[in-house]
């Protein structure tokens, strides 16, 4: 145990941020996160104050589910915190995971936010959804589908073919539509394309502001932090220049992803790992989670935040997350056989 506490001791001098609850707490356990400190810690905080369980948490931007992997059976991880469901399915093919067993978790989350064998567990979603020109676009619907329409040559903007969020999306189309003709479809998109992809999903957002687009993919969430962004004032224009599309709202319903939460193989504090867990599927945490990060709770009844609310009404396609796993490779090696990534065909 000396060793294990050493250890983290170690991961936490080396992470570029971390907090921990007071040390009066009943016990203890490790958390290693991809999502940032600030957006974690008031759920933290609540969970502390209600179980008297202290919480350790090492932050990463990538490399966490290796890092895990590495350690073996003396990694002082109990829990991962991530978000995609390529990250999430990730861990388990990484072998770095554990089933969750828990009658309070199966009951707070649906079934289509959990792995079937019970190694990842989804907390909040994000839709993927077209960010809209206010002045050059008319339309206030659309499809995936259509995005590969010619109507749209030159007015899109997207960030790479093989980022997470992306692959996520294409993965959604073959589990829709086959291999086949997703495959026709991205090079359909492609050639629609303004620009190669490149930057981030804020990225697009200031590409259409400044006319050089008219849509652009985006995660929901990133209307929020554009418009709450008093640090760069900047974004807040960017974000009044757009409106969300959510797309086939009026069918399937829009593609959802996921942040969410693995139990690790080699728990050190595997039981009070399990508390948190189930903490952090109730709707209490739900709220916090969602309302903090500007994303959609999955517990069934949590109402989203008047802002989220503000943007229009999510209707997420009922597609459980586990088939969007079993086709990223498929959706990868799409994105390359089109050449995606190079830009619009010549």
């Amino acid at each position: 145990m000396r060793a294990t506490l050493r250890a983290f001791a170690g991961a936490l001098a080396v992470t570029s941020a971390s907090f921990a609850a007071p040390a009066f707490a009943d016990g203890e356990v490790n958390i290693y996160s991809y999502r940032q400190p600030f957006l974690i810690e008031p759920l933290l905080n609540a969970f502390t104050a209600e179980t008297g369980i202290k919480t350790n948490v090492v932050f990463a931007s990538k490399g966490l589910g290796e890092r895990i992997a590495a350690e073996g059976e003396n990694s002082p991880a109990d829990i991962l915190l991530t978000v995609d469901i390529g990250r999430l399915d990730g861990a388990k093919q990484l072998g770095i995971t554990q089933p969750v067993t828990s009658d309070v978790v199966n009951g707070n989350i649906p079934a289509q936010y959990r792995d079937p064998e019970g190694h990842w567990i989804g907390l909040t979603n994000r839709a993927r959804v077209i960010y809209a020109s206010k002045d050059r676009v008319d339309q206030d619907s659309i499809t995936y589908e259509e995005l590969g329409d010619p109507k749209w040559k030159g007015r899109l903007c997207t960030r790479s073919g093989q980022h997470v969020y992306t692959i996520g999306l294409i993965a959604s189309m073959v589990a829709h539509h086959g291999a086949e003709e997703t495959e026709e479809w991205l090079a359909g998109v492609r050639d629609n394309l303004a620009r190669k992809p490149a930057g981030n999903d804020r990225a697009q957002v200031k590409a259409i502001y400044a006319g050089e687009c008219d849509i652009s993919l985006g995660n929901t969430y990133y209307m929020g932090k554009m418009q709450t962004n008093d640090k760069e004032p900047e974004q807040k224009e960017w974000a009044d220049s757009v409106r969300i599309l959510f797309p086939n709202a009026e069918d399937r319903g829009s593609h959802v992803n996921l942040a969410g939460v693995v139990l690790t193989k080699h728990a050190p504090h595997k039981d009070n790992a399990v508390k948190l867990i189930e903490f952090l599927s109730s709707p209490e945490a739900q709220k916090i989670y969602a309302d903090t990060n500007f994303e959609y709770p999955v517990t069934p009844g949590v109402e989203v935040s008047e802002r989220v609310k503000s943007w229009g009404e999510l209707t997420p396609d009922t597609l459980p997350l586990d088939e969007i796993a079993k086709n990223r490779k498929t959706a990868s090696e799409l994105v390359d056989k089109v050449g995606f990534d190079d830009g619009p065909a010549s």
